[in-house]
């Protein structure tokens, strides 16, 4: 089980996650989100996947971030096309892809993402494209028809451990639990203590 911490910012707090190691850092490059980056980032240790997270940008500003950002992974978290992902994959960077559910979804709009996405990623639909801080129901997901590895993501918190534990314990090829505003003390500032928790519990699993 893989961990993201989403939304960070701020260099001190940045310095203090990076020892935490999660698996994926992700830096927000959407200019309406309270935790949007507009500045240079650290670099992280090589442990660490560093993630942006797009919403319909164009290819050529993803590529920019990719390179003054030096990221390994790109999120993308609006009404991207099949053809549009394929593109950022040539960038040389894992395309994760998300989709967003509230009460149902029709998972065959899969289907086009398959070969032009490394991963899914399901959130929960709200006023915003992520970090609305709520989750949807996580049964839907049983009937994912794909053996792509996906995130999941959508207000989950610490509470959420025997959740994750449930889904856990199925054939869903769950690759990563995605976190963001449920460990915030302030947009783009997280809980490091709660995150060691968070962490611990998870592996435990």
């Amino acid at each position: 089980m893989k961990l993201k911490v989403c939304g960070m910012r701020e260099p001190l707090n940045i310095k203090a996650l990076s020892a935490l190691t999660p698996d994926y850092m992700g830096f927000i490059f959407w200019a309406p989100s309270s935790r949007y980056v507009e500045t240079t980032t650290p670099e992280l240790p090589s442990a660490i996947k560093k993630t942006g997270v797009f919403v319909d940008a164009s290819v050529d500003y993803i590529q920019s971030m990719v390179l003054q950002h030096n990221l390994q992974a790109v999120q993308l978290h609006g009404e991207e096309t099949p053809q549009y992902c394929a593109l950022v994959q040539d960038l040389g960077v894992e395309v994760i892809k998300a989709f967003s559910i509230k009460d149902s979804f029709d998972f065959s709009q899969l289907d086009p993402y398959e070969t032009s996405s490394d991963f899914f990623l399901f959130d929960t639909k709200g006023e915003l494209p992520g970090g609305n801080g709520y989750g949807f129901d996580w049964s839907l997901l049983t009937n994912y028809p794909s053996q792509k590895p996906f995130f999941l993501s959508g207000g989950i918190g610490l509470e959420h451990t025997p959740q994750i534990k449930a889904l856990l314990n199925t054939d869903l090829p769950l690759h990563a639990i995605d976190v963001n505003s449920k460990f915030e003390l302030a947009p783009a500032l997280k809980n490091i203590n709660a995150l060691t928790q968070f962490k611990n519990e998870l592996y435990e699993l």
